[in-house]
């Protein structure tokens, strides 16, 4: 055991290693003083997101072949899990605007994720699964629009879409590793892999909240005059029509079980299930950095556009033309959707919103997205175990044209 985890553990300290050598190397003496909280804010996820994605990929399978739960339980549990904590997302926003304080309610997200994930080890049936999944959201949804608020202020707008992109990146650069090490405990421990996996979960968010706890300092707080509130119909135009456009495209963006579970049932190998995802992750790291940059220099609408395009046809793919061979492509390509869609639409968001309105504005996004994330999950399962396995994707498919079309048509008067 003690060989297994050395072996686990020398890829995580070579990336540390290189990381911060990069980040300090790369920087002047000014801007890394500026944007230090980009880099520790994306070194706790870097550690939570190994936490998570140790258990994410094996998850599915772990419901289907060892609690027994059907296609539209697991879309009911992912559906519920993201929409349970939706409006803490608000509420947590709000909060952070409202007394200028963000990294308290970093923390207490982060510490309530990392307490519960290893919890799934004494489960025994999927309700059970449920309730600590809902558990797990609601620290991610007292964290995530503080956290985001936090990047926006800690960077100047010119820069915005590509710290948000590295934020991404080492967010992903985790989940590879969690990945990895998901993939050899499957290998060498197939019996008791899953409790194992669940159980060593809690190594890296422990890791994860120390980072943040010592090494992230909270925005200073900027006092402005009269009472703080977001009316949405008195926000940005184009912001408006961009929640609503997203709000659409979401009903069709299902969770990423529906691609586990479609790789599952293809054929492929358990224990390699784990590495057709790595590869989803892998693309995901590499691009966010680039595509964030490219937004910043050409615009984020348009981006966002072809990454929902992107979705539709990475939808009619997984229905149509899987096989052992091509879901590796398939998965990439996934990578791909996320690297295009996930920090640009944030950076995208705060763009449009006043720098003392951010955390509001974003938790209001993250809010729309988890609201969204239930309905979607729920029909997607439905199809799935109602009618057939590509019903689905084609619904995905469709959803993701209109939506493009709305992005395009709808929303004007954006950067």
């Amino acid at each position: 055991m003690v060989s297994f985890a050395r072996e686990c553990m020398e890829p995580l300290v070579f990336f540390l290693v290189t990381s911060t050598l990069c980040y300090n190397l790369g920087m002047q003496n000014e801007e890394r003083k500026l944007q230090k909280n980009v880099f520790m804010l994306g070194l706790t996820s870097f550690f939570t997101d190994l936490s998570s994605e140790m258990i994410f990929p094996v998850l599915p399978i772990f419901l289907t072949s060892v609690l027994g739960a059907n296609m539209a339980v697991i879309g009911l549990i992912e559906g519920v899990a993201e929409s349970a904590a939706t409006i803490l997302k608000l509420v947590s926003g709000w909060i952070s605007d409202k007394f200028g304080k963000k990294k308290p309610l970093i923390v207490m997200g982060y510490s309530f994720s990392a307490v519960t994930k290893p919890l799934l080890a004494l489960t025994t049936h999927w309700w059970q699964v449920l309730v600590i999944r809902i558990a797990d959201r609601v620290g991610k949804g007292i964290r995530t629009a503080p956290r985001d608020s936090l990047i926006a202020a800690s960077v100047p707008q010119k820069k915005m879409g590509a710290k948000f992109g590295l934020h991404r990146a080492m967010d992903t650069a985790g989940a590879v590793v969690g990945t990895l090490v998901s993939f050899l405990i499957l290998q060498r421990y197939l019996g008791d892999a899953f409790k194992i996996i669940f159980l060593l979960s809690a190594i890296p968010g422990v890791i994860a909240v120390s980072v943040l706890v010592f090494g992230v300092k909270d925005a200073p707080k900027k006092t402005e005059s009269g009472k703080l509130s977001f009316n949405f119909s008195a926000c940005d135009p184009a912001l408006k029509r961009f929640l609503w456009a997203i709000a659409f495209f979401n009903l069709a963006n299902f969770s990423y079980a529906f691609f586990i579970l479609r790789a599952n049932d293809i054929g492929l190998a358990v224990y390699l299930i784990p590495l057709v995802y790595l590869v989803y992750n892998i693309v995901y790291a590499a691009l966010s950095i680039p595509i964030g940059r490219l937004s910043d220099r050409i615009g984020r609408k348009m981006i966002l556009v072809a990454g929902i395009l992107l979705f539709g046809l990475t939808s009619l793919g997984f229905g149509f033309v899987a096989n052992t061979l091509t879901i590796w492509g398939l998965f990439a390509l996934y990578g791909l959707f996320m690297a295009v869609t996930d920090g640009v639409s944030r950076a995208y968001v705060s763009d449009l919103t006043a720098t003392n309105k951010r955390g509001l504005a974003l938790g209001t996004y993250h809010a729309i997205v988890g609201i969204t994330v239930l309905p979607a999950n729920f029909i997607g399962g439905v199809l799935w175990h109602s009618i057939n396995v590509q019903a689905p994707f084609i619904y995905a498919a469709v959803l993701s044209a209109v939506s493009a079309l709305l992005l395009i048509f709808y929303v004007k008067g954006a950067r």
